[in-house]
C-alpha cells in the first residue's frame, strides 16, 4: 500500500507554481494533510463503481480543503497574496481546458441527437457479418473515429454494436469490449482531439499539431498487435441480421462538416495566429448556434415536405425512422456535456495545483526524470495511468516541464494515452464500458488478456524509438 501511494505522489499535478521561495511545506503539517486528502479523496475516485459515487464529488471538497488549509498557513506566516495569485493561475489554466472540451463534448451530443451515430450503428448491426469479421470493423472504427471523436463517446458507440449483436455470447463480448478500448485509446494517442492528454500537450505548445501524427504507426501497432492474439478466442459464428433502420435527422451531415471546420480553426488560431485555440473552438460553437437557429426556424418547412414525399411514394413508415421530431436546441447539448468529467478535471486540477504549489512536484520531478531518466520516466507513466487517471500523470508531466527534446514529449504523450489500456479501470472508455456491458466486459476479463496488451504496449514504445529516432536529438523549441 505504502508503494501504490508513493507511487500515486508521483503523479500528481499541479500547474506552473512551485513552492513560494523561501517556504518550505513539503515537511510542514499542511504537507503531510494535503496529501492524505487528497490520496483519501482519489481512493472513492477509483472505487467509482462499487460505491455508485460520481468521481468529481470527493475532488471537489478535497480541492477546496487543500486550498483552504494553503490559504491559512500563508496567512499566519503573513503573506496574503502568493497562494491567491497560484489558485488564479490554476483556474484560468483549467477554464482555457474546459470551454475547449465543452465545444467539442456539445458538437459530439449534437450529431447524436441527429441519430449519426445510430445510423451507423445499425448499419453494422445489419450487415450480416460474422463475429469475428465484426471483432476487427469494430476495432477499426474504433480506432479511426477517436482521433475526431473522444476514445469515450467511441468506444460506447462501438459496445452498443457488439451489445446489440452478440446478445449473450460473453465469448464474444468480452474480447471485443477489451480491443474496443484498447483502439479506441491507441487512435486516440496521435490526435490532439483524441484524448484529454495529447490535448493538454497541445495546447501547452510542447508539440505540433501535425508532429502528433508521428505517433499514428506505434498507436497502430498499440492495437493491431493484442486485436490480433485475442480475434483468436472469437467463435467464427455468422449471427441473424437485424432488420432495424434508423434515418438521420436533418442536418447531420452538416453539423459534421461544422465540426471540421471548428477544428481547422482551432488549429489555425493556434498555428497561424498564436492564439489559444480554445477561441477558434469558441467561434465554431458560435458557428453551430447559428446553424441550430436556422433548424429551428426551417423545421415546420422541411416536416410538411417529408410528409409529402412519403404519402407520395406510399411509405408513411419514412417518418417513424426519423423518430421524435422535436426543434433543435444548442443549449440542451451544452447541458448534456459530462459535467462529471470536467468538474473532476478542475478538482484534479486545484488539488494537486496545491501539492505542486506545496513543493512535492519539485522532489518528484528530479526523481524521474534526473535519476530514472526521461525514457524510463515516460515508459513508467503510462504503466501509472493504468492505476492513476491519465490526466493528473500528464499534468504532473506538464507542471514539471522536464527538459525533454521532442521525440521524448511524444514518447510520454504515447504512452499515457494509451498505457490505460492495461487495465479496464485505466481509462474512462474502460470503465464506461463496464457499467454497459454489465457481467459480459468485467475488470478480470480485462486482466486475462492484459499480457497481450503489454506486448502491444512495448512494441509501440520501441517502434517510436525507432521510427522518430531522429527527433529524440531535436531540442523542445
Amino acid at each position: 500500500m505504502t508503494k501504490l501511494l508513493l507511487a500515486a505522489l508521483m503523479c500528481l499535478p499541479g500547474l506552473a507554481w512551485a513552492a513560494a521561495p523561501g517556504i518550505d511545506l513539503t515537511t510542514h503539517w499542511v504537507g503531510f494533510f494535503a496529501v492524505v486528502v487528497f490520496v483519501i479523496a482519489y481512493i472513492l475516485v477509483m472505487g467509482e463503481e462499487v460505491l455508485h459515487l460520481r468521481k468529481s464529488k470527493p475532488v471537489l471538497i478535497a480541492a477546496g480543503v487543500i486550498w483552504g488549509a494553503i490559504g491559512l498557513t500563508y496567512a499566519n506566516m503573513g503573506d496574503h497574496h502568493s497562494a491567491e495569485q497560484a489558485v488564479r493561475h490554476n483556474i484560468l489554466e483549467f477554464a482555457e481546458l474546459m470551454l475547449f472540451l465543452l465545444v467539442a463534448m456539445t458538437y459530439i451530443n449534437a450529431l447524436e441527437e441527429r441519430r449519426l451515430f445510430d445510423r451507423l450503428r445499425v448499419t453494422l448491426v445489419r450487415s450480416g457479418m460474422s463475429l469475428r469479421s465484426l471483432f476487427w470493423v469494430t476495432g477499426a472504427l474504433s480506432f479511426v473515429i477517436s482521433p475526431i471523436a473522444d476514445n469515450l463517446t467511441t468506444a460506447l458507440l462501438m459496445c452498443a454494436v457488439v451489445m446489440a449483436v452478440g446478445g449473450e455470447n460473453k465469448r464474444f463480448i468480452g474480447p471485443a469490449c477489451v480491443n474496443i478500448v484498447v483502439a479506441a485509446n491507441a487512435g486516440g494517442a496521435f490526435s490532439p482531439f483524441g484524448d484529454i492528454t495529447t490535448l493538454m500537450v497541445w495546447q501547452k505548445g510542447l508539440v505540433e499539431f501535425t508532429e502528433f501524427f508521428a505517433l499514428f504507426l506505434p498507436s497502430l501497432v498499440n492495437w493491431i498487435i493484442p486485436a490480433f492474439l485475442m480475434s483468436f478466442a472469437i467463435p467464427n459464428e455468422r449471427p441473424e441480421a437485424s432488420a432495424e433502420d434508423v434515418e438521420m435527422k436533418r442536418g447531420a451531415l452538416r453539423i459534421v462538416a461544422l465540426f471540421l471546420i471548428t477544428i481547422g480553426t482551432a488549429v489555425s488560431f493556434h498555428n497561424f495566429f498564436h492564439l489559444p485555440p480554445v477561441l477558434g473552438m469558441m467561434l465554431g460553437l458560435g458557428f453551430l448556434k447559428f446553424f441550430g437557429f436556422y433548424l429551428r426556424k426551417s423545421l415546420p418547412r422541411s416536416i410538411s415536405r417529408k410528409r409529402a414525399l412519403a404519402e407520395r411514394a406510399g411509405d408513411m413508415e419514412a417518418m417513424r425512422r426519423l423518430g421524435d421530431i422535436v426543434p433543435f436546441d444548442v443549449f440542451q447539448k451544452v447541458a448534456r456535456a459530462e459535467w462529471d468529467t470536467l468538474l473532476f478535471f478542475y478538482g484534479v486540477v486545484l488539488c494537486v495545483g496545491g501539492l505542486g504549489f506545496i513543493g512535492y512536484l519539485s522532489l518528484m520531478s528530479e526523481f524521474m526524470y534526473l535519476d530514472l531518466g526521461p525514457t524510463t520516466a515516460n515508459v513508467l507513466v503510462g504503466i501509472l495511468s493504468a492505476i492513476v487517471d491519465n490526466i493528473p500523470v500528464m499534468f504532473a508531466v506538464l507542471t514539471m516541464l522536464p527538459d525533454m527534446s521532442h521525440g521524448q514529449w511524444l514518447l510520454v504523450t504515447l504512452t499515457a494515452g494509451v498505457g490505460g489500456s492495461l487495465l479496464s479501470i485505466g481509462s474512462a472508455a474502460g470503465v464506461a464500458l463496464m457499467g454497459q456491458a454489465r457481467g459480459k466486459y468485467t475488470f478480470f476479463g480485462h486482466l486475462k488478456w492484459t499480457w497481450a496488451i503489454a506486448l502491444g504496449y512495448a512494441a509501440s514504445i520501441m517502434l517510436h524509438l525507432w521510427l522518430n529516432a531522429d527527433l529524440f536529438d531535436v531540442p523542445l523549441s
